[in-house]
């Protein structure tokens, strides 16, 4: 009996592992075919043709169209060049890298605070940013501060912002002594992010400008429209550096699931983790809010529909949710910018839109323990 269960699971995990090449494959897929769809119309020769030569300069082409790849003096001054290579591209990789991050964050904590409807926002990551982007955008920062901080975009604000709130919900937390626990996390975070919300709704509430208020609502609806290649560099590391971490965390991520008590036998110490993972994804998430705005429902609901069809195990988990955030992600950047004519939408409506349907069905259909025992 012991044996037949051993090679059952022994099966699983293959098909697990197989599964997860698929979704490198359709990741990867995504990425290629996304570039392709835009509200001009370019073909997919044109297009790869273009691609093929930035990153290879392999010169190919035709001449009877006036399509030679190579040929800067034309290629250089072409819509098509700028419009593939300079706008779509960038655009598909920040919502790839977005994607990952925001997933890979949900993931770490869903365990960290043993609740599978935590996202990488529940600390009030979300709400600094905010208040940072808000100030900048509708107070200005050339108004409060001269010199370099006054230069300073945005971005910078809202990363600022982030890792405040961040920084005093690990105070809050550690009020009265005592370990870290996901229920102090919890709260300290929805009381961070109430108070960051009140000031960044008066910002909102005194302003004047009209033009910034409709600044301020699309950068927290989130937007890809600021993608340039030189803005990639950072988040691309972070994610990279972030992924490679947590992969050398299965073991830790899988006893979180256990609660504190089981830890404890197992020589874990489950406070001092929470804390190293708390500061983690919270500086994931905020380079990946102060990239692109707020993406909400992603770090929420990949983690979560994917958990329904792998468990909880994080060495298949953990690939299969980042994967899957990317993919989603790059897709409803598509559709965001397709979907009206000579207007786009924020990207934050399109995850919602599409996630909260998806995520109703998965509660209604799938029933999974959070722990291991579907491991």
């Amino acid at each position: 009996m012991k044996e037949n269960k051993t090679i059952h699971i022994n099966k699983r995990h293959a098909m697990l592992r197989i599964l997860i090449l698929v979704f490198l494959g359709l990741f990867i897929l995504s990425v290629l075919l996304s570039v392709t769809v835009g509200a001009v119309k370019i073909s997919f020769a044109d297009v790869y043709r273009i691609i093929i030569y930035n990153v290879t300069h392999f010169r190919f082409g035709n001449t009877e169209t006036g399509i030679v790849i190579g040929d800067l003096d034309y290629v250089s001054r072409g819509t098509m060049y700028e419009i593939v290579w300079n706008v779509r591209m960038p655009r598909v990789m920040m919502g790839a890298i977005v994607g990952v991050l925001l997933a890979m964050c949900g993931v770490v904590m869903q365990a960290t605070v043993q609740n599978p409807l935590a996202d990488p926002y529940i600390l009030g990551i979300s709400s600094g940013a905010s208040l940072g982007a808000t100030f900048s955008i509708m107070i200005g920062a050339a108004a409060v501060f001269k010199g370099a901080l006054a230069t300073m975009g945005t971005a910078f604000w809202a990363f600022a912002g982030a890792l405040g709130s961040m920084t005093l919900v690990m105070a809050l937390a550690s009020v009265g002594g005592g370990r870290i626990t996901s229920a102090k996390l919890v709260l300290a975070g929805a009381v961070v992010g109430s108070l960051t919300g009140a000031f960044t709704n008066m910002m909102v509430y005194i302003g004047q400008d009209a033009e910034n208020m409709k600044t301020v609502t699309y950068w927290l609806l989130g937007s890809m429209t600021s993608a340039k290649w030189e803005k990639l560099w950072l988040p691309g590391v972070c994610m990279l550096i972030g992924f490679l971490f947590f992969i050398t965390q299965m073991r830790n991520l899988n006893t979180l699931l256990l609660g504190d008590e089981a830890a404890i036998t197992l020589g874990v110490d489950l406070s001092k983790w929470r804390k190293v993972y708390m500061v983690a994804t919270s500086l994931l998430s905020a380079v990946a809010v102060c990239t692109c705005g707020i993406v909400g429902f992603v770090g929420l609901m990949i983690p979560h529909i994917v958990r329904g069809f792998v468990g909880s195990d994080h060495r298949f988990l953990l690939p299969m949710a980042s994967l899957s955030g990317g993919i989603f992600l790059i897709w409803a950047d598509v559709i965001a910018r397709v979907l009206l004519e000579n207007s786009e939408i924020p990207i934050g409506v399109i995850t919602s839109a599409v996630g909260a349907p998806i995520f109703v069905y998965m509660m209604i259909k799938k029933s999974y323990g959070f722990g291991g025992g579907d491991r």
